[in-house]
């Protein structure tokens, strides 16, 4: 482990009070592996590496994957029209909105949550409490009828309730719950023991509370601020090694056929004026020749910090999984100084 690099991310802990764990792989070699911080401050629990943590958007690939396995075996195809694929009453919706729209961002339907206006999430359960929202269709009633921002395939809008969509479409397509399609064809399939979409009042053994800190040292838990389980859009918990896993599957091709992969993988969206696009579930960013220099995820939520990244050019695979509000990015920024 180059204690350099080890050092540094020591350094920001100290700045930050980082509480988490992060996992740095270059082929099987650990160039890092630290935690910080406690899973249960109650108990003083400490985190560990085998640590189960909340990721939120960050497993938005996860249903990217499971929609092109469905393509994969023929259930489904990129031009799929949503209003084909299930038979949820969308009254405002463009008629012509297709899975490649929903998995790009650039489907233009409304959010339930959405970014570009709202920023406390807790919001959204003053009307309809969030232990009530258990299966992917709880949301519906959030969005459905609600108009669209704009036509569809026209811009990049981050979206949560497209990638709601997509897992009703798994859903409908395989006939199992997204929550086991995802655990059966992805979790199961490349050894990611640790990982699973749980419930928050039943979570199992070695996953991290997320906590939110006050101004005055004061903290909660963010039980109430989150749905009771996760769903497409958000909510599953990982290891880092079972990120790391995720990323070596999905690189050599053992969780999609080459040309399927490649497509998820494709820069399809340009999400903003400098060299950040979009493929499917999965974020790219390119440096000045066009050439890709990483993959990455993320995910923000009450209690809940997630980055992990794959640089194509040394095959290096980065974790940074927190169980606070904030942190993470500071520890991405730091490894990244040694890859980009």
């Amino acid at each position: 482990m180059p204690t350099s690099m080890a050092e540094r991310l020591r350094r920001i802990q100290e700045n930050n009070d980082f509480s988490g764990t992060i996992l740095v792989k270059e082929e099987s070699n650990s160039l890092a592996e630290l935690s910080f911080g406690y899973a249960n401050r109650s108990e003083q629990i400490e985190n560990q590496t085998g640590t189960r943590f909340g990721i939120a958007s960050g497993c938005k690939v996860f249903t990217a994957v499971a929609i092109c396995q469905l393509v994969d075996s023929g259930r489904l195809s990129f031009d799929s029209r949503l209003k084909d694929c299930v038979d949820f009453d969308f009254p405002n919706f463009d008629q012509e909105i297709t899975v490649h729209h929903l998995l790009t961002h650039t489907s233009g339907i409304p959010d339930y949550f959405d970014e570009e206006i709202m920023n406390d999430y807790e919001e959204l359960w003053r009307a309809k409490p969030m232990y009530h929202i258990r299966k992917l269709k709880d949301f519906l009633p959030l969005f459905q009828d609600r108009p669209m921002k704009s036509r569809s395939g026209t811009r990049f809008s981050y979206n949560n309730a497209g990638y709601i969509l997509l897992g009703l479409i798994v859903e409908a397509a395989s006939g199992q719950s997204f929550s086991e399609f995802v655990q059966n064809h992805i979790f199961n399939k490349v050894g990611m023991s640790g990982s699973g979409y749980f419930e928050f009042d039943r979570l199992p053994a070695q996953t991290a509370q997320g906590y939110i800190d006050f101004q005055d040292g004061t903290w909660k838990t963010n039980i109430y601020s989150l749905p009771a389980k996760g769903g497409s859009d958000g909510g599953a918990f990982v290891t880092v090694h079972d990120m790391v896993k995720f990323w070596e599957a999905l690189m050599t091709y053992e969780l999609l056929s080459p040309s399927t992969t490649e497509r998820m993988i494709a820069a399809h969206a340009k999400v903003d004026n400098g060299d950040n696009y979009y493929g499917y579930g999965v974020w790219i960013a390119k440096n000045k020749n066009d050439e890709i220099v990483k993959y990455h995820v993320m995910g923000y939520d009450p209690g809940v910090n997630f980055h992990s990244s794959y640089y194509p050019r040394k095959s290096i695979k980065a974790v940074v999984c927190s169980n606070r509000s904030s942190g993470a990015y500071d520890m991405m920024k730091c490894i990244e100084e040694e890859f980009l």
